[in-house]
């Protein structure tokens, strides 16, 4: 097993930025992995390029769209609006069915053509959000099955799994990349980077974990 090298499933987010920055520690060479999927916030690819040369990583992109054509969500489909609070049961319409069972998929194949073990997604169970494919029953699951699938030793890496967004903070800060990532990743389901527009779902769950956090520090 090459123990040296890791890809990192990058969208330009502020989870999946901090598991790069983490991935940089851990392993001698990090690559970073983006998706088209047919994403209304097309521009978090931009940055997730942008993001990943300052990190000086190698980057890539694959346009997956079809993902964005397999179900209903808001995130994809312009006739839908996009939730401004959590249901009260079953995911938000900000789910996007299978997506993150496409994205580790292809990542793992594309590892494989480059002698790749470890994968880094930025998944919490902590904060899920209503998102089962976040879970870590799923990501141990998914796990076996890529290795039975491929006949490989892949390990998949959450650090971010049981921790909630005031530690994801946390640990941003410990890695040195708060400021970039609060400033330069792109969270915010109106597209707007940064601290965001303040007022979506993904908007409030980050700033109240930063609030957390820094108020923490004091």
């Amino acid at each position: 097993m090459n123990k040296e090298s890791a890809l990192v499933v990058f969208s330009g987010g502020q989870d999946s930025t901090t598991c790069l920055f983490w991935a940089k520690e851990q392993f001698k060479k990090v690559y970073a992995l983006s998706f088209l999927y047919g994403q209304k916030h097309r521009h978090e690819v931009d940055l997730a390029r942008e993001i990943a040369r300052k990190a000086g990583v190698e980057w890539d992109v694959m346009d997956v769209s079809f993902i964005g054509r397999l179900g209903h969500n808001s995130l994809t489909d312009t006739s839908m609006v996009m939730d401004q609070v959590k249901p009260a049961d079953g995911p938000p319409n900000t789910f996007v069915p299978g997506r993150n069972l496409f994205f580790l998929s292809i990542a793992a194949v594309y590892a494989r053509e480059r002698g790749i073990n470890h994968l880094v997604t930025g998944v919490s169970q902590t904060d899920f959000s209503g998102y089962p494919d976040c879970r870590d029953a799923f990501i141990k699951s998914l796990n076996v099955t890529l290795n039975l699938a491929m006949d490989e030793q892949f390990v998949i890496h959450t650090p971010l799994m049981w921790i909630d967004k005031a530690e994801t903070w946390a640990l941003a800060d410990r890695l040195g990349v708060l400021d970039l990532v609060r400033h330069e990743t792109l969270t915010c389901y109106i597209r707007i980077p940064g601290d965001g527009c303040g007022h979506c779902w993904a908007c409030l769950l980050r700033r109240e974990g930063l609030e957390k956090y820094l108020a923490g520090r004091c």
